[in-house]
């Protein structure tokens, strides 16, 4: 199986520097992050580390999702997802991601609205990212369109 790399340069303090994350393997970009930033309301236009693991939450979710639908004797049409990712402090000190929430909203024949559930938790449960964020809790709001 393939191995992806990513790869950040920083300069200066945790409060005051800043760095860029370069999408390495897939070269499609390099992106700027900051601490500040990163526990602002507002992003500025600049990503995070939690933003990029909901990008990689929501579309591995997608991906197992579409497999579970197929396996379960449905046809996946279309779906959206949406992973919600929630940095808080962390009482042994500093922050950490406390919570995952994966909103989606699914178009799929073949499936009844039980069966759709099933093939959603499963995916749930079987996503590679969910398994490697194992210890965080992850929730899961999934209806069909």
């Amino acid at each position: 199986m393939a191995t992806r790399t990513a790869r950040t340069a920083w300069n200066g303090t945790l409060q005051e520097g800043s760095g860029q994350v370069e999408l390495t393997s897939s070269g499609v970009g390099t992106f700027d992050v900051s601490f500040p930033a990163r526990t602002a309301d507002d992003a500025g236009g600049t990503t995070s580390p939690e933003e990029l693991i909901a990008a990689a939450h929501s579309s591995c979710y997608s991906m197992a999702l579409a497999a579970e639908i197929a396996g379960a004797g449905g046809t996946p049409v279309a779906h959206q997802v949406t992973a919600d990712v929630t940095l808080s402090p962390d009482p042994a000190g500093g922050v950490r991601i406390s919570a995952i929430h994966l909103t989606v909203r699914a178009e799929v024949t073949g499936l009844d609205a039980d069966g759709f559930q099933a093939a959603a938790q499963t995916a749930k449960a079987g996503c590679p990212v969910s398994k490697a964020l194992t210890g965080t809790t992850i929730t899961l709001d999934a209806a069909l369109d």
